[in-house]
């Protein structure tokens, strides 16, 4: 069985036990957290959503709060003397899925 849930603007495809990282959300480490339910199937029965599934639910468990790899920013102007250097490392939650109903 597998879904596909929407959080942070972006759909994820997952199954019971699949670990997975999202966008950062404010959750305690150890803590659940349920996402919307866009589609959910199991092995040839599909059911859609409109938006979401009624009913469905998906569950998870926060295992903990990590970066992402640094991104190097780098700005530059030819002939201006302009050079600005910056490192992003974006924030995101990992998740463990732990039931699918």
């Amino acid at each position: 069985m597998y879904a596909i849930i929407a959080t942070g603007g972006k759909q994820y495809r997952v199954s019971e036990g699949d670990v997975i990282y999202v966008e950062k959300l404010d959750k305690e480490v150890n803590s659940t957290v349920s996402f919307d339910v866009l589609l959910v199937g199991n092995d040839g029965d599909v059911k859609i959503g409109t938006p979401t599934v009624e009913g469905a639910a998906v569950e998870g468990k926060v295992l903990g709060q990590v970066k992402g790899e640094k991104i190097i920013v780098y700005k530059y102007k030819s002939k201006k003397n302009y050079h600005r250097k910056n490192g992003h490392r974006q924030p995101y939650t990992k998740v463990e899925i732990t039931k699918i109903a």
